[in-house]
């Protein structure tokens, strides 16, 4: 049997289960943000899994909101499946109960902990050694749904939630795939969530980047991984009496040092950070 399977996603990680997905059983059709205007250089941006689906002649949806109108449109898909990765919308619960078998989840966590929009960058803040990935059934609950498969995976020392993230989706998608086998051949398997364990994220702020540079150098260098991809790091100097953001680009960990390496001054382009230094020691003159 080959399912019918609406994926949704929006980003560059989404790609990465829709491909796995799409090359095993075929999707259906796909769901992703609408396009929208860089600010920057006015062009339009279409979302990564609208440029897959397009590649692949899959039916693309563009939702901003998931209203009346779209659930009907997608129930019109007569999905076996509703698989969901680096989504961002919460699907309603009359459209969560649509799909034949089931609305799955790719979550970026060995749930119950690190429930919520942020879990890579979590584990790579608080130090974990081992994380995971974690196909659950999607409930009105955000992230509480029974787990069907979980694998974990051992951080690198210098993991970034990039890599991470698309360490977790090669997992991920293939987990998803062994997760719709069993259910096709009736050997799915859920088990609750023990809510005692439970742990949560939250989405992360533009602001969440500033660190100080006299903090202790493995936490800095832990938001530096994990913030890295988006917001970024930065640091504030003072020069001629004003503060000036100083965006990080590079760094390094090595002997319990920091070494930042490369650096983008406020209004200027990207230096070394010893010119950098060398540029406000000698204003300080």
């Amino acid at each position: 049997m080959n399912p019918r399977i609406v994926f949704f996603g929006n980003s560059k990680y989404s790609v990465i289960d829709a491909e796995a997905l799409h090359a095993r059983f075929t999707l259906t059709a796909a769901v992703t943000l609408p396009d929208y205007i860089d600010k920057k250089n006015t062009k339009v941006v279409q979302s990564p899994v609208k440029l897959f689906a397009n590649t692949h002649t899959i039916p693309v949806l563009e939702v901003q909101k998931i209203t009346a109108e779209i659930i009907e449109k997608i129930k019109a898909y007569q999905p076996d499946f509703l698989i969901v990765a680096d989504y961002g919308l919460i699907l309603p619960a009359t459209l969560l109960s649509s799909p034949v078998y089931a609305s799955l989840n790719v979550h970026h966590s060995l749930l119950p902990k690190y429930r919520g929009p942020a879990p890579a960058p979590a584990a790579i803040l608080n130090g974990d050694e081992v994380a995971g990935v974690s196909i659950i059934v999607m409930s009105k609950q955000v992230d509480a749904g029974d787990v069907l498969k979980q694998v974990t995976y051992r951080l690198k020392q210098d993991e970034t939630t990039d890599s991470l993230l698309t360490k977790l989706n090669t997992l991920g998608a293939q987990a998803v795939i062994d997760v719709i086998q069993q259910y096709l051949s009736g050997t799915a398997s859920p088990e609750k969530q023990d809510e005692s364990q439970a742990s949560h994220t939250t989405y992360m702020k533009r602001s969440d980047g500033l660190i100080s540079l006299t903090d202790s150098p493995i936490l800095n260098w832990r938001k530096i991984r994990a913030y890295g991809e988006w917001p970024g790091t930065y640091f504030i100097a003072k020069r001629n009496g004003s503060e000036i953001r100083v965006k990080i680009r590079e760094a390094n960990f090595a002997d319990g040092i920091l070494s930042i390496l490369r650096v983008i001054p406020e209004n200027k382009k990207e230096m070394s950070y010893e010119d950098f230094m060398r540029g406000m020691s000698s204003q300080k003159k």
